[in-house]
C-alpha cells in the first residue's frame, strides 16, 4: 500500500488514511497506518533501526482522511497539547441517511464510551457521567433520502460524530453499527462509512505558524459534488 502524504517536514507528517486501515495496531494483527508511515520514513531517509512516530490523534478504522503524526517527541508533546486544548481545527464530510431539521447549527451532548462493546452512547441531558461532545454542522448538498453535510467537531470523543448523528436519526451511510440501513465497501473490499476527515488545521510545533492540510476524498467516496 502506498502512503498518501499530504504534508511533511522534520517535525510533522500528515497523511490521507484510507478507509479500512486502522490508525494503530489492534487485536486483528493487520497492517496499520503507523507501521506504514514508519516504513515510509525509514525507506525515504535510509534510517537505521527504529523510526519515531507519535500518533497524536486517530481516525476510526472505517473512516478516511487526514491523520497527523509527529516525527519527534517534542512535536508529539506540543501537538497533543493542542488537541487537548481544542485548538486544532477539524473538518469532516459525511453522507447521512435523512435530512437535518435545520440547515446548520450546533449539537452538544454527553457521551459515554463502552470499550468492551466498542460503542458510544448519548446520555440523558441531566446526566453528569460521560464527557461533553460538541460539533457544528451545515448541510452541503441534499441528495434525496441522503444528505452531504460538513462537520466541525469542537471535541474529540470516541465515535463522537457517528453517535451524535445517529442519535438524531441521521446515521452515516454504511455505519450499520449505529443504525445505517445499508453497508458500504472500501476499495480494498472491507467495510467503510461515508465519513471523511477532509481538513485539519494546527499550529506548527516549532515554527509556530498556522498549517492547513486538506485530503481529497477517496475514489470510493459515494457522492456527487466531490
Amino acid at each position: 500500500m502506498t502512503l498518501d502524504v499530504l504534508f511533511e517536514d522534520n517535525h510533522c507528517l500528515a497523511v490521507n488514511k484510507p478507509a479500512g486501515l486502522p490508525s494503530q495496531a489492534d487485536s486483528s494483527g493487520s497492517a496499520c497506518l503507523v507501521d506504514l508511515a514508519s516504513s515510509y520514513i525509514k525507506t525515504k531517509y535510509s534510517k537505521p533501526g527504529d523510526v519515531y512516530l507519535g500518533l497524536v490523534h486517530r481516525l476510526d478504522r472505517p473512516t478516511s482522511g487526514v491523520v497527523l503524526l509527529a516525527r519527534t517527541s517534542k512535536a508529539a508533546s506540543r501537538l497533543s497539547a493542542q488537541f487537548r486544548a481544542g485548538t486544532i481545527e477539524k473538518v469532516y464530510w459525511a453522507l447521512v441517511e435523512g435530512v437535518p431539521a435545520e440547515p446548520e447549527g450546533e449539537w452538544i451532548d454527553r457521551i459515554e464510551k463502552f470499550s468492551d462493546q466498542n460503542i458510544s452512547r448519548i446520555l440523558p441531558v441531566s446526566s453528569t457521567a460521560g464527557k461533553e461532545a460538541r460539533v457544528r454542522y451545515r448541510v452541503l448538498e441534499p441528495m434525496g433520502r441522503l444528505t452531504k453535510i460538513e462537520l466541525r467537531p469542537g471535541t474529540g470523543r470516541g465515535h463522537q460524530l457517528r453517535v451524535q448523528l445517529a442519535h438524531r436519526g441521521l446515521p452515516i451511510m454504511g455505519d450499520v453499527k449505529y443504525g445505517a440501513s445499508s453497508g458500504l465497501r472500501a476499495l480494498d473490499g472491507g467495510s467503510r462509512i461515508a465519513l471523511h476527515a477532509s481538513g485539519l488545521g494546527f499550529t506548527h510545533p516549532t515554527r509556530r505558524e498556522a498549517i492547513w492540510v486538506e485530503a481529497p476524498p477517496p475514489a470510493d467516496w459515494p457522492m456527487r459534488g466531490r
